[in-house]
């Protein structure tokens, strides 16, 4: 039992380790904002809607207010069953409509409006979920680190609470903090890139228009991130780009959201991660082992738990006398990965979350322990809306 422990406890050093790196590494100064160039090359900006009629027109007219002469805003309105067409015409977007019965989800609309762009395409597709904001001066610093990296780049995405959250919902943007501003952030400062996040991202459209974009996949962001950097254009991220969307305010919502998330990236570990790192390996390539590192951080809730079972099972084994080295390795990692979490709360989540919250932590993570189990014996694979009214 120690053994099987030690073991474990060894696999999980990997993510703790990279976890506790990319923390340390973000805390050191900003850097400069990149310079922008004084005439910016045509864009377009692809917006993917399914049923996004209630709330569509404020996201067109946040993209509309930053965009060029010669830029376009096309809408893809996928498998609508609402007016989110009309809607989308009537602020001045250019619509088209995609129906299929069985070929459903993000990654089929995404393919749908690349081919639609193919006649007259832009240097850089920029691509916006529908119930998202920019910040003024977030499409220009996104295009221009897209160009100047001449390789995909992702906004910082943050998503907030439209009411005033519980406990729960409060330990939730925390943990999107960490994941999608802190750690990305470090991985930046040493010059490893980042994983795509769905919405704020830029592509040069040499890029793009070869992607393989058509999957079912509930997670096809972090999917055509992976297949980017293998073909040698790695993601880097802009967090001078900022992007905004709202949580959902039920808790069916909520969990589905999470669920499809969670299960969509364990899988992603499972069935990428392996062939990552020996890519990165086989090429003596830094920035794929640091994407294929990123890649093996499971959720921060999950991994407090593995770590959680793996401490008490070698804490039994050490009480019956088999050995102590487990333990005690076992709470190191423990430690070092509260102190790495306490440090992300300092420097990016005390404004969200107090440190009575903080200490409540564990609870939130007790509470998950579904959605994880449901990973080996239900595990969503299917594409579904997140409930957004």
């Amino acid at each position: 039992q120690a053994c099987q422990a030690a073991d474990s406890g060894g696999l999980l050093a990997v993510p703790v380790a990279v976890f506790s790196l990319q923390v340390l590494a973000a805390c050191g100064p900003a850097r400069r904002p990149r310079a922008l160039p004084a005439v910016r090359p045509p864009v377009a900006a692809l917006v993917p809607a399914h049923d996004e009629a209630r709330g569509i027109a404020s996201t067109l007219q946040n993209l509309l207010a930053q965009l060029q002469p010669g830029d376009r805003l096309l809408v893809v309105a996928d498998n609508c069953s609402d007016d989110t067409a009309a809607r989308a015409r009537a602020e001045g977007a250019e619509v088209v409509e995609r129906q299929h019965e069985h070929l459903r989800g993000k990654g089929y609309a995404l393919a749908f409006g690349v081919d639609h762009l193919r006649s007259a395409p832009p240097m850089v597709l920029v691509i916006v979920d529908a119930d998202c904001e920019l910040a003024p001066g977030a499409l220009d610093a996104l295009v221009a680190a897209c160009l100047q990296a001449d390789a995909p780049a992702q906004a910082l995405y943050l998503m907030q609470h439209a009411t005033p959250p519980g406990l729960k919902g409060r330990v939730a943007e925390f943990a999107w903090r960490v994941k999608n501003w802190v750690r990305p952030r470090g991985a930046a400062r040493l010059g490893l890139p980042c994983a795509l996040t769905g919405t704020g991202m830029a592509f040069p459209w040499r890029l793009i228009e070869r992607a393989e974009l058509a999957t079912g996949s509930i997670v096809e962001d972090m999917q055509l991130g992976i297949d980017l950097a293998l073909a040698g254009h790695a993601p880097v991220f802009c967090e001078q780009a900022l992007v905004t969307s709202h949580f959902p305010d039920t808790a069916a919502a909520a969990a589905s959201q999470r669920t499809r998330w969670e299960h969509g990236h364990l899988g992603m570990i499972l069935q990428r991660a392996p062939g990552l790192a020996v890519a990165g390996l086989r090429r003596a390539d830094v920035r794929l082992l640091g994407l294929a590192g990123d890649l093996v951080v499971p959720p921060l809730a999950l991994l407090v738990l593995l770590l959680v079972v793996l401490w008490l099972a070698a804490g039994a084994a050490a009480w019956a006398g088999v050995g102590t080295l487990a333990w005690l390795a076992t709470s190191g990692g423990l430690a070092w990965l509260a102190c790495a979490v306490g440090l992300a709360w300092v420097g990016w989540g005390r404004e969200v979350l107090s440190l009575a919250d903080l200490l409540s932590v564990p609870w939130y993570v007790a509470g998950k322990l579904g959605i994880y189990l449901r990973f080996w014996s239900h595990r969503q694979k299917d594409w579904v809306r997140t409930d957004r009214e």
